[in-house]
């Protein structure tokens, strides 16, 4: 039996996928815990067990999880890109409105009036008048899932699209619309669009992206939106950019202590993925990778090692090993199955930056305990686990 600890409420379509014949589901209690299955919970000062092997985020951004103890300790991390795509993508959208049209302020100003409402209302609306975006530029920071489907949704709503992401994937760059610009410069995409959203994930290299030089670039009067992650934006500068005019309204899905109450600023309860079709897909997503790795040790969607799939043969033994992504790695292992006689039935190698893994099938054989422990002892080897 596999132990899985739960941590936040998990869509039942995901949990259902579990076969209660070989997975225990326990929530809140990593107590020999072989998989863990969260969607916000912060994890990054919770002590790991050694019995886990695996944690799967329900949901596309790993900053509540600690990749790198994770990756030396041999914790596959999964994520699920794009289950939540659509319910961002229709955020996004209703933030393009509410930056432009000033609903939110108009909203705001019609819950204040008391009596003679139709009067007033007639008299004060031209206050809150706002272009239309048909016809504006959007300027689309980051083309991943989320992304591409915002660029396709702007073509759609009669806009002109400017693309940038150098980091674009081929299988991405085939669902962009072919009429979105793609621009190879970031400030050439600020300096033209009349709304930028931005749609990049949080690393250290992203913290605080959008500064004020960045924002400087940015078209006068134009407006900027974040339905990717906290973090992205400085919030002093873009709180100065609004007093200057430089920036006229920022929409964004992670409120913040100085964000709260400015003026020219509309703060979203961090609601882009809480639909509940975005909650089932992400569940469903992540519980079969965990799944199929606990069974099989295929990897899908991690963030931190290769993804890495064999196709399970009969009557073999199956031997999953990540390891450091070192020279001479696959003639080492070789060489401990060689020494016991064991014939190797079929085998896949995957790295990933600093990372590798190894699925190897072999013929069931006698000594497992004593060829596991020695393939342990190889140097630049993070675990070895068999799976049955």
């Amino acid at each position: 039996m596999y132990k899985i600890t739960t941590f936040n409420k998990i869509s039942d379509k995901g949990l259902r996928l579990f076969n209660p014949n070989k997975f225990v589901l326990t929530p809140d209690d990593l107590t020999d815990a072989d998989g863990v299955l969260l969607r916000s919970y912060d994890m990054n000062k919770t002590e790991l067990p050694e019995s886990i092997v695996a944690i799967a985020r329900a949901g596309a951004g790993v900053n509540n999880v600690p990749v790198d103890r994770c990756s030396e300790k041999g914790i596959v991390v999964f994520n699920a890109p794009g289950a939540n795509a659509n319910g961002v993508k229709e955020l996004t959208l209703l933030a393009l409105l509410l930056s432009s049209r000033k609903v939110y302020d108009g909203i705001r100003w019609v819950n204040t009036i008391e009596k003679d409402v139709e009067k007033l209302v007639e008299k004060g609306k031209s206050q809150f008048e706002g272009p239309e975006i048909e016809g504006k530029t959007l300027g689309v920071v980051g083309l991943g899932a989320i992304g591409v489907l915002v660029a396709n949704m702007g073509i759609k709503l009669g806009m002109k699209v400017i693309g940038y992401d150098p980091y674009i994937s081929v299988q991405k760059a085939i669902g962009l619309s072919w009429d979105v610009s793609y621009s190879t410069s970031l400030n050439a995409l600020l300096s033209e669009a009349d709304y930028v959203t931005l749609h990049i994930p949080l690393m250290d290299e992203t913290k605080g992206f959008m500064d004020a030089d960045k924002i400087s670039k940015m078209k006068k009067g134009s407006k900027l939106i974040n339905m990717s992650r906290g973090g992205l934006v400085d919030d002093n500068a873009i709180i100065k950019a609004i007093s200057t005019g430089r920036i006229s309204c920022f929409v964004t899905d992670f409120p913040t202590d100085d964000l709260v109450n400015q003026e020219g600023v509309i703060c979203i309860p961090h609601l882009g993925a809480s639909t509940p079709e975005s909650e089932e897909n992400c569940a469903r997503m992540v519980a079969e990778q965990l799944i199929d790795f606990l069974e099989n040790g295929n990897i899908t969607n991690s963030v931190n090692f290769p993804d890495c799939h064999l196709d399970r043969v009969a009557d073999t033994n199956r031997i999953v090993i990540l390891n450091k992504n070192v020279p001479n790695m696959i003639s080492s292992l070789s060489a401990v199955f060689g020494k016991y006689n064991i014939n190797i039935i079929s085998m896949v190698n995957k790295s990933k930056g600093d990372y590798a893994c190894n699925i190897i099938d072999v013929e069931p054989d006698k000594g497992n305990g004593k060829k596991i422990e020695e393939l342990k002892k190889i140097d630049g080897i993070i675990s070895v686990r068999q799976v049955y």
